[in-house]
């Protein structure tokens, strides 16, 4: 069976992740590599990155031919799997991320399997596949054929960034092996990390010309409302004690407290404010990917049936038509 091409939307992979029944995880769009505004995002476990793929592009950086064993690397062998590819490569090598009991399965099965045998038990998942297949657009008609793309055709695709071991990795299912992009001695959850990737996605960016904007780069990270609902926690918790020092204090300047006080419940507020915005976005999300989803094909054809039955049909389209000329004409 096939795998369809999917949309690159951070509500499409935060859905498709959920359906991997991975925890605690989100993806994030990113317009900046800026540290300040990736601070507010830590834990950041890895970088996607979607950018056009040109033929024969000239990238000789070598690969890590004796990679570290314990780093989960897996060649693509599947036409259209870039996306779920590149979320794998991300949540298979952060041990911190709860990834479930299918994807523990496979990690551990798959262990000590070369990058082309761990590609094809990602093919061979039916429960990877059916998450990613999900996606689908429904289509009028089915072939069973694969649609291979011409030269004429844009073809698009995702490739990860991690901080593994003490090593900044590209990973790149279309090269034989991970391409290592410098020791890293921080934490895998500092952001000295992001700053090394700053420069690589940039020149990746500059190889195309000015006219090539189709760049997309997300960032997969702890689910941002369990991160705002554990720092509510803490606060309403600080300002319980505070409540409860003001009640015992026998002094008589309590400014201090009061002052403590009032900044607890600003950031109280602030925080509150936060998850509210989480918790519309993923009812987006939730309401795009139902639409994303859903076969509108049956309702359309019912509607251009209803239009014939009533003879309204062929006036639209001659009015359509006789619209679209003047335009043909003038071009």
């Amino acid at each position: 069976m096939s795998w369809c091409t999917i949309e690159s939307d951070p509500g499409v992979f935060t859905e498709l992740i959920q359906e991997m029944h991975v925890k605690d995880v989100q993806v994030e769009e990113l317009y900046s590599l800026d540290v300040d505004f990736l601070s507010e995002l830590r834990p950041v476990y890895g970088l996607i990155f979607l950018f056009k793929w040109m033929p024969g592009g000239n990238d000789e950086r070598p690969v890590v031919n004796d990679p570290n064993p314990n780093l989960f690397f897996a060649r693509q062998v599947i036409t259209n799997a870039c996306a779920t590819q590149a979320i794998l490569s991300i949540l298979m090598n952060r041990p911190e991320i709860d990834i479930g009991p299918e994807l523990s399965n496979l990690k551990e099965f798959t262990g000590a399997f070369a990058p082309d045998m761990k590609g094809l038990a990602i093919n061979n998942s039916n429960s990877i596949r059916a998450a990613h297949n999900s996606f689908a657009r429904p289509e009028p008609f089915v072939s069973d054929e694969q649609k291979v793309a011409t030269k004429d055709d844009d073809v698009y695709h995702f490739i990860s960034y991690i901080p593994f071991e003490g090593v900044l990795y590209e990973l790149d299912g279309l090269k034989e092996g991970p391409v290592s992009l410098g020791q890293y001695s921080g934490g895998p959850d500092d952001l000295g990390w992001l700053q090394m990737v700053q420069p690589v996605i940039q020149e990746r960016i500059e190889r195309y010309s000015q006219s090539e904007i189709r760049f997309n780069l997300m960032a997969i990270i702890k689910n941002r409302k369990d991160v705002y609902t554990a720092e509510l926690k803490e606060l309403e918790k600080r300002r319980e004690q505070i409540l409860q020092e003001m009640n015992e204090t026998t002094a008589t300047d309590t400014e201090p407290l009061n002052s403590a006080l009032a900044e607890v419940a600003s950031a109280i507020e602030t925080v509150g404010k936060k998850l509210i915005m989480e918790e519309e976005k993923f009812k987006k999300w939730k309401t795009e990917n139902v639409r994303r989803k859903h076969n509108y094909i049956p309702f359309l054809f019912n509607l251009l049936k209803a239009l014939a039955e009533k003879k309204q049909l062929k006036p639209l389209v001659e009015k359509a038509r006789q619209q679209k000329a003047p335009s043909a004409s003038t071009s």
